[in-house]
């Protein structure tokens, strides 16, 4: 029985090193021929301590999955100053030679070593595509996002080589484009944050130029959800096998105190504020949110992170005493409905059934989560794609309200109370069609991943490219 290894590249962020893992077990657990390794990147203002300890964890482990699923640190090689470009291609002689590590330690072993099948690499590691071609074994990409993002970087990066559009040219247009992935005009104004600064936006570029190389995209979404971001992607060949969500442990590392509240609260009654492991507010930007929650009445569950300080790329932090940001009295004058807590087990408190809306920042896996348990969304993105993300939710799928899908970190508005109590008050105001939408959605996502669905279907038609491909 002909066995084939895949090498990951994810990129070093927890929130794409979860997802491949993710993506990693639902391979191993569909075909016992295949084994994977994960290469991790080294990233400065990345948390290392939770990155080591998710991966302990999960060697600990005794499944039969944990014996074909391992990881490889690689050095630390970084400048200084951070350069997207310079710190991927930095990387790649640690890549290359981790893998020839591997490759030479099979050889020796007595049993017959897997066929190198082919490197799977994060959106943004599209430069080790090189790496694969010394190896003369193919490449995939693991879009951690959305399928409409993917086809706006494309059309961007299609037009921007063709008829020199800049989109930075665009930051607080009116302008809107025909872009092929949505169906509707797509406004400017909302552009992904990634495409409105020009050290971002030439690697974004270059990415999306080496995706036209690969032998196929595997896209973190599920057709039932986004069918026609999917159908307009011609080429390369799409899979789409999501949602790809690490849901197998839900509440197992969830704070006590946190559950048991929930547990007090009535059903469907507390609206969840969470932004994200990188999301964070001006101070001002707080007492805004907190007016907000105090004026509208509802039970609520808040997420409070104090920001890095300015210039420093680093993640936010919890406040050792939030009463420094909030305003005066406001925990006092809350105490009976609501609870401001740091660092939030989203997964858990999604799960939960006293919670009945989520105001988020709407990364992708907050947006998949959310829909896996069926929990509408008041969209407020910050930064990355999470502009464009709020826009499909609101405006393409009718699946979430809006606060402001215009925000940015970088821009210094401030939303008011009146904006954040109006979005809030629609979300829990039991809309019943938008409800009864994400609830057929919630139901939809679960039977994509069953034995018949389209996302089994994806990964199995993945699964026979790879193995059919002889190196």
């Amino acid at each position: 029985m002909e066995k084939a290894q895949l090498v990951f590249v994810p990129w070093p962020g927890m929130g794409h090193l979860v997802s491949a893992v993710e993506l990693a077990k639902h391979l191993l657990t569909r075909d016992q021929r295949l084994s994977v390794t994960i290469l991790i990147l080294q990233l400065s203002f990345i948390n290392s301590k939770q990155v080591h300890n998710y991966i302990e964890s999960l060697q600990a482990s005794s499944s039969t999955i944990s014996n074909s699923l391992r990881f490889i640190i690689l050095p630390k090689d970084e400048p200084e100053l951070f350069n997207f470009t310079s710190f991927i291609e930095r990387q790649k002689p640690h890549v290359k030679e981790a893998v020839l590590k591997i490759i030479q330690s099979e050889s020796t072993s007595d049993s017959p070593a897997p066929r190198l099948g082919g490197f799977v690499l994060d959106l943004f590691c599209a430069p080790m595509i090189d790496v694969a071609n010394d190896f003369d074994v193919p490449s995939y990409i693991y879009f951690t996002s959305s399928a409409a993002f993917l086809g706006l970087m494309l059309y961007l990066q299609k037009i921007h080589d063709e008829e020199k559009f800049d989109p930075i040219e665009f930051k607080n247009s009116d302008a809107e484009l025909p872009v092929p992935s949505l169906v509707n005009p797509f406004p400017a104004r909302v552009m992904p944050c990634a495409m409105l600064r020009r050290e971002w936006l030439s690697p974004t570029l270059e990415n999306a130029r080496r995706y036209r190389e690969v032998k196929g995209i595997i896209v973190n979404t599920f057709l039932e959800f986004e069918s026609y971001a999917i159908q307009s992607l011609k080429m390369p060949p799409v899979y789409p096998v999501g949602p790809i969500l690490d849901i197998g442990s839900v509440g197992s590392n969830a704070p006590q105190e946190i559950m048991q509240w929930l547990d007090n609260q009535p059903l469907s009654s507390v609206v969840f504020l969470c932004f994200g492991s990188m999301g964070s507010f001006s101070e001002d930007q707080v007492k805004e949110i907190a007016c907000a929650l105090e004026h509208s009445g509802y039970r609520f569950l808040w997420a409070l992170r104090r920001p890095p300080p300015p210039g420093k790329l680093a993640s936010p932090s919890d406040y050792e005493d939030p009463q420094e940001v909030l305003p005066e009295g406001f925990l006092d004058r809350t105490a009976g409905i609501g609870k401001v807590i740091g660092w939030a087990p989203q997964v858990a408190i999604l799960a939960h059934q006293a919670v009945g809306g989520f105001v988020s920042h709407c990364g992708w896996n907050s947006v998949l989560e959310s829909i896996w348990f069926g929990v509408p969304i008041a969209a407020w993105p910050i930064y990355s794609e999470q502009q464009l993300n709020a826009f499909e939710m609101v405006f393409e799928l009718g699946l979430a309200v809006e606060i402001k899908i215009d925000y940015s970190k970088d821009s210094e508005i401030i939303v008011k109370c009146d904006e954040i109590e109006r979005g809030i008050r629609c979300l829990m105001e039991h809309d019943t069609e938008k409800r009864k939408k994400v609830k057929e959605m919630s139901e939809k996502s679960r039977k994509a991943l069953m034995e018949g669905g389209s996302s089994y279907f994806w990964l199995g038609h993945f699964i026979r490219n790879v193995m059919a491909i002889k190196g």
